[in-house]
């Protein structure tokens, strides 16, 4: 699998409308559902490494950031077809075992994914209480190891150092400190197109 790196959406981009179902619930949950408050949009997958290298702290971290008063989504726009590890029956069993406390959506159209420009898991994007974007990038600077194809070990520990300073900042109402790094993970699997 390729490493990819995200594209570093514009600061200041206003939030991408979306309405997508939550993976646990059945409900669509829907970008202007977070009127006047922060919101963080992650891709994230079931089956990526890196995501996986992070899964506990993004459960504990996104916790704190609900508790802050900062709304939190992830999304899986991952092609099912050709990874059914991502589908949403599994997606469903993936938050029980995290303990993930946001909703997971499944965008199985990626149209939600190409308005975000969205192109690796994980990928995060954090808006400001005007849903303009505030950050992008990645969690922090910790990267699972490759030992052999398909096999990895986290030998870092995810502190999310990145995205905390990020939210810290949104939540006093000032800007995020520069420079940006992206996020670095698997590509996002895209639908071949017909």
């Amino acid at each position: 699998m390729a490493l990819t790196e995200s594209n570093m959406m514009p600061l200041g981009t206003q939030l991408p409308e979306f309405s997508l179902p939550d993976v646990v619930s059945g409900q669509h949950v829907a970008s202007s559902a977070s009127n006047g408050k922060p919101i963080l949009v992650m891709f994230i997958c079931n089956h990526c490494p890196y995501v996986i290298h992070l899964s506990s702290a993004l459960a504990e971290h996104t916790q704190s950031y609900l508790a802050s008063g900062i709304d939190v989504v992830a999304i899986s726009s991952n092609d099912i077809a050709e990874y059914p590890a991502d589908a949403p029956d599994q997606m469903k069993e993936e938050v029980e075992r995290r303990g993930y406390p946001f909703p997971y959506l499944f965008d199985e159209s990626q149209q939600t994914a190409k308005a975000f420009t969205a192109a690796c898991t994980p990928d995060f994007f954090l808006f400001d209480k005007q849903h303009k974007l505030a950050y992008r990038g990645r969690f922090d600077d910790s990267l699972p190891k490759r030992i052999r194809s398909g096999v990895y070990e986290s030998e870092q520990i995810a502190t999310g150092k990145d995205l905390q300073a990020a939210v810290t900042a949104v939540l006093n109402g000032k800007p995020v400190d520069t420079p940006q790094f992206p996020s670095l993970g698997c590509n996002i699997k895209w639908k071949s197109e017909s």
